[in-house]
């Protein structure tokens, strides 16, 4: 039991890692929220891989490790921690990779999208905090939509059965 929390906290960490250069390497801004789909496709990995409670550790992590570096926002937070956790209940609950694919979009899209206002509105001018509460569930739906698109390698790796192996 010891050794596969080991493996768990190893993956959480390396997929922690692949969140954060894809968000170096791989963002674009869309009405002012930047928008990091590789995060999308990590927290998908750990709902498959590691469960709801690593995919929400993992992005806490990850999102936090993008504003310290000055490649995140603070509204990563609300978006990545409700679509890891959302997609990682949904593939707990199913095994079904759509239904966790969608979840993920709900998650962080609509979910994370309403969740940022609070956080715009600590953090961010009066303004931007407006156009939080109308903008932002926009660009968090290009952003997971594009990283959900990307783990759609799961669904090629189960027809190969190399997901099981894994």
């Amino acid at each position: 039991m010891k050794n596969e929390s080991i493996k768990k906290a190893a993956t959480a960490g390396v997929l922690t890692a692949a969140a954060v250069a894809g968000s170096i390497f791989l963002t674009f801004p869309v009405l002012g929220s930047k928008c990091a789909p590789v995060q999308h496709m990590v927290n998908i990995l750990c709902a498959v891989f590691l469960g709801p409670w690593y995919g929400v550790g993992a992005a806490f992590t990850a999102s936090l490790l993008r504003n310290l570096l000055g490649v995140g926002s603070i509204l990563a937070f609300p978006g990545s921690m409700c679509g890891a956790l959302l997609c990682g209940l949904a593939y707990k609950k199913t095994k079904n990779l759509t239904l966790t694919l969608l979840a993920e979009v709900i998650g962080t899209g609509i979910l994370g999208g309403l969740a940022a206002y609070p956080l715009a509105l600590a953090f961010l001018n009066a303004d931007a905090a407006q156009v939080a509460f109308y903008a932002y569930v926009t660009p968090f739906l290009i952003s997971t939509i594009a990283g959900s698109l990307l783990s759609a390698l799961l669904q090629a790796l189960r027809r190969t059965k190399a997901l099981k192996t894994l």
